[in-house]
């Protein structure tokens, strides 16, 4: 009979936590707008974009077609700006039924289909032209970064010196697991916008904002991981240079970019399957262990480095002596 008491407290909170993940509906309904204004919000709320919005030609080159004239095209080559003049639903058309007319100057005006649109342009922003570039060559640069990384590691073993990374033989700090957590975070929220609520995800990629307020819940979460990914990434930058010589931090840097890149794609792969919020809770889990077993450690700290020490006396990390 209890449970039964809970049940619209449970319904309650799944309700607003589903509607928070949504951009609000724009109020039609207002006095003092125009139809215009009315059509120019829902095409908005419905395909992100709308009259005006800027694009920008991402691919080599695109033609619009010039209605009314048949078989008469303008091209548009790679770099060039267009505004969404008009829109046009076109039933019949069993590619796709919306049609939309982009305007380059007065006299290179033409039509295109949506789906055309979305493959050969991208929003003129240049938050947009990143989530672009990131999604569009990011595997490209986990190779890279990841070859960067076993090269050294060959280079220094071969070397026979010790090598440090995060978790395993890590240095003195809870900053760079810090780091790899926020990135799992953060991989892991922006895999569940694409599962749950796509529409909120494109709409954020067509009406960009790097600030966290004032955007649904989960986008929030997201852009606040990012803020304190930047942050912390400092705190890393601080301490590893402080600790490590040269050579060894250049190196302990480039093996932390390579684990982030693989919590990355491991936590994008995972969530599509679920299975990746219960590899982020055991993650979690490994950080709150790892944040207790150094806090029970010596609270010495060494005067010149920073480092942690057991006892008064020569300090392991730069050898300074500490009475």
């Amino acid at each position: 009979m209890k449970s039964n008491l809970f049940l619209p407290l449970y319904f309650l909170c799944a309700l607003l936590l589903l509607s928070a993940c949504h951009y609000p509906r724009p109020q039609l309904e207002k006095e003092g707008l125009s139809q215009e204004a009315k059509d120019s919000l829902t095409y908005l709320y419905e395909r992100h974009y709308t009259w005006n919005t800027n694009f920008l030609v991402q691919t080599d080159s695109v033609d619009l077609a010039s209605w009314p004239v048949k078989d008469r095209y303008d091209r548009l080559y790679k770099g060039q700006r267009v505004v969404v003049a008009e829109f046009n639903i076109h039933p019949a058309d069993s590619i796709d039924s919306v049609w939309v007319k982009l305007a380059h100057s007065e006299e290179v005006q033409g039509w295109i289909r949506e789906c055309d649109l979305m493959r050969n342009f991208v929003p003129d922003d240049s938050i947009s032209q990143a989530i672009y570039l990131f999604s569009d060559t990011h595997a490209s640069y986990f190779i890279i970064v990841f070859a960067l990384f076993v090269a050294v590691w060959l280079i220094r073993a071969i070397r026979r010196k010790r090598i440090q990374i995060v978790y395993f033989n890590d240095v003195d700090s809870l900053y760079p697991l810090l780091l790899c957590l926020l990135m799992a975070v953060s991989a892991t929220l922006y895999e569940s916008m694409q599962v749950f609520v796509p529409d909120t995800w494109q709409h954020y990629y067509f009406n960009p904002t790097l600030s966290p307020f004032k955007v649904p819940f989960i986008l929030s979460l997201f852009l606040a991981c990012l803020w304190l990914f930047v942050v912390v990434l400092l705190a890393v930058l601080d301490d590893i240079f402080r600790q490590l010589s040269l050579s060894a931090a250049l190196s302990y840097l480039l093996g932390l970019a390579a684990v982030c890149i693989v919590c990355y794609f491991f936590f994008i792969w995972t969530t599509r399957f679920y299975v990746g919020y219960v590899f982020l809770a055991a993650f979690v889990g490994l950080f709150i262990s790892r944040v207790r077993r150094s806090c029970k450690q010596a609270g010495y700290r060494c005067g010149r480095c920073g480092g942690r020490l057991n006892r008064k006396g020569i300090c392991p990390h730069c050898g300074a002596l500490n009475e």
